[in-house]
């Protein structure tokens, strides 16, 4: 393990997990990441171990048989993960993202149901705001849940859902009118429901159809999908927290963690994308000399480094302040921001370093540079992100007077 990237101050316990999920990586994923992603399969034996290590409970409560570990765990373990294939990672983001929204916004039911058998890997989750024609803007979600006797009927159509097809769990943002004032603020008349399902493809359950993967230019093995509710009847006890209005508050929460999650995505992708690159440079000989030697060559890796570095930092310190019981959407927001940004930089450089063979489907490199994209734009784009920092700033430092 390199000097790069390292975390001061966990705990014993801390390190043997990150350590274990690393080792994990190196043996289980790293052999085989690209020759899957090249056939856009699932990687089924993956998950199968990751669940074998505990991975799926690991920030569940101990109570409900997790590990009951923090964010910044989970966030290392996440960007070990994604250095050895970032689809991999999606698949736990997603499923971690209602975990946390089952345990901060649940009822005791609801947590009692449905944790324990999610820190098994029994139920997988997936989540799902966006729309087909909405983008960043989820104020503007069409997805309808009536009231209809001792439960609601969902109508409308989602899209981007990681883990679509797989999963058999889904949280759901709709739009629910009751009790609330026809002029309130889109937001207070939102709310997710717990919709259950059957894993796999087409119509999955009455009124539920998944209509398959969306294929993509990257990301792939991890299942990306549309969901059509037409008429899907959904319990009143599946409404998240037993209380309608509240779902974009349980929403946005769920997202401060997905944005650590993706910041750290990126970090473990640019350290990736700065080992091949630091390894290629010391075997490719031009002039007579291996390209490493060449002024040249060693700015670009000193500038890899340091973005490596830097964007570790950022992603360790907004998780430290979630996991305090800080509000760290300004933290979260930034992290996401650079670590994806720079993470694009730094597999670029590294594509560069390789030259010609860079563009080879026989290296890596590869396959990081079809996958970085994706971070610019997952969990809300760079330009949602400059927004929500902004808005922060102007909070922080409103002038007085």
């Amino acid at each position: 393990m390199g000097r790069l990237a390292q975390t001061e101050g966990l705990t014993d316990v801390q390190r043997e997990i990150v350590s274990t999920v690393r080792d994990f990586v190196d043996k289980e994923i790293l052999p085989v990441a690209t020759e899957l992603e090249h056939r856009d399969e699932y990687p089924t034996r993956i998950v199968e171990g990751l669940t074998e290590l505990g991975l799926f409970g690991l920030m569940i409560p101990e109570e409900y048989g997790g590990l009951g570990e923090s964010l910044l765990t989970y966030a290392l373990c996440v960007e070990e993960i994604a250095r050895g294939w970032m689809s991999v990672s999606g698949i736990i983001n997603t499923h971690f993202i209602v975990a946390y929204m089952l345990k901060q916004h649940g009822t005791d039911e609801q947590r009692e149901y449905f944790l324990p058998r999610m820190a098994a890997g029994e139920i997988r989750g997936a989540f799902s705001m966006s729309e087909p024609g909405l983008g960043s803007d989820v104020s503007a979600i069409t997805t309808k849940g009536v009231r209809d006797g001792d439960g609601y009927v969902l109508t409308g159509q989602k899209m981007w859902l990681t883990n679509g097809g797989t999963s058999s769990l889904v949280a759901v943002l709709c739009r629910t009118d009751e009790g609330h004032p026809a002029d309130a603020p889109p937001h207070r008349s939102m709310t997710t429901f717990l919709v259950e399902k059957e894993p796999g493809f087409g119509e999955v359950k009455p009124g539920l159809t998944i209509p398959g993967k969306i294929d993509k230019m990257g990301y792939k093995g991890v299942d990306t999908t549309e969901m059509i509710l037409d008429g899907l009847r959904v319990p009143a006890d599946r409404v998240l927290g037993g209380t309608t209005g509240r779902g974009f508050y349980q929403m946005m929460d769920g997202v401060e963690v997905g944005r650590v999650n993706v910041a750290a995505r990126g970090c473990g992708v640019a350290q990736r994308a700065f080992e091949l690159g630091i390894s290629y440079a010391q075997q490719r000989h031009t002039f007579g000399r291996p390209i490493a030697q060449h002024q040249a060559i060693q700015f670009k890796l000193a500038e890899m480094a340091t973005k490596v570095e830097a964007a570790h930092a950022l992603m360790v310190g907004a998780a430290r302040k979630k996991d305090s019981g800080q509000r760290n959407d300004l933290e979260a927001g930034m992290a996401k921001y650079l670590a994806s940004e720079y993470c694009k930089e730094v597999v670029e450089d590294a594509f560069r370093i390789h030259g010609g063979y860079g563009f080879s489907k026989e290296y890596e490199i590869e396959r990081l540079y079809r996958e970085a994209p994706m971070l610019l734009i997952g969990e809300g784009t760079a330009e949602i992100q400059k927004m929500i920092v902004g808005r922060r700033l102007l909070e922080e430092y409103r002038l007085q007077g």
